[in-house]
């Protein structure tokens, strides 16, 4: 293997540390280096991008971090992927925070978040991660013992989402649900059918979305305990929405309302 091609500090990419994670996309590399940039360890990058990146490679030579300008086929090893935009970088992983972190330290007034039950694909959570952004959503909380944590393919879909939304690790359901509704949030299960009407609901100013996994839906018994239950009308043509699409739609309607 090339020096070109070996992940930063010389591991392969069999062995990297978990706690560290290989970025690829031109705003998902450029989102950490304004958000964090004491995380990045190593970046790749072809002849190209140099002219759109000299302040991450000033920043770089200015704090002795490496950098490589390599050939595109390069990137596409380094990266497992075409769509790599011209530019490869490990970073170190923001771990996600305990829930009962987070929570002290919010704000106050109206809130939003993302309970993901089950979501796994990387590329809807990449999605939601990015509506989430955009509609500046505070925080996706991922279940107890969820395996879900972020890759690089999610970090690109995420289009830099991904350092602006905080990923919260949940404690059992219970718990979690108690530390949410003391701290004023609703809890909202959304299903493909038999909700109440998205757009007829008034939403709580702090609210937590549930969304169930690709397929088989959310927990019936996590539904069932929530303060709203609600579907997203439609024409009837196809039966739901993906769930990354659904996310969009959910978090602009309680983004109008507050």
């Amino acid at each position: 293997m090339s020096d070109a091609q070996a992940p930063a500090g010389g591991w392969h990419a069999s062995n990297r540390p978990v706690r560290e994670l290989r970025l690829h996309g031109l705003n998902a590399v450029r989102a950490v280096f304004e958000r964090r940039p004491e995380a990045i360890r190593k970046v790749y990058l072809t002849q190209a991008r140099i002219a759109s990146l000299q302040p991450l490679l000033k920043w770089c030579a200015a704090n002795r971090i490496g950098y490589r300008v390599v050939e595109d086929e390069d990137l596409k090893k380094l990266a497992a992927s075409s769509h790599h935009e011209g530019v490869v970088a490990d970073v170190l992983r923001a771990e996600p925070v305990p829930l009962v972190e987070w929570l002290g330290r919010l704000g106050e007034g109206p809130q939003g978040a993302v309970w993901l039950d089950g979501v796994g694909n990387p590329h809807n959570f990449g999605a939601i991660l990015r509506s989430a952004a955009h509609f500046g959503i505070a925080a996706v909380l991922l279940p107890e013992h969820s395996p879900l944590a972020l890759s690089g393919a999610a970090a690109r879909v995420a289009e830099g989402g991904a350092e602006a939304v905080t990923l919260v690790r949940l404690p059992e359901v219970a718990e979690a649900s108690s530390a949410l509704r003391e701290a004023g949030f609703g809890l909202a299960a959304t299903l493909v059918s038999g909700g109440s009407n998205l757009f007829a609901t008034p939403l709580p100013q702090r609210l937590v979305y549930v969304l169930g996994a690709e397929g088989e839906g959310m927990n019936r018994t996590l539904a069932d305990s929530c303060d709203l239950r609600l579907s997203i009308p439609g024409s009837g043509a196809v039966e739901s929405l993906n769930v990354a699409a659904a996310t969009a739609v959910l978090l602009a309607t309680w983004r109008q309302q507050h």
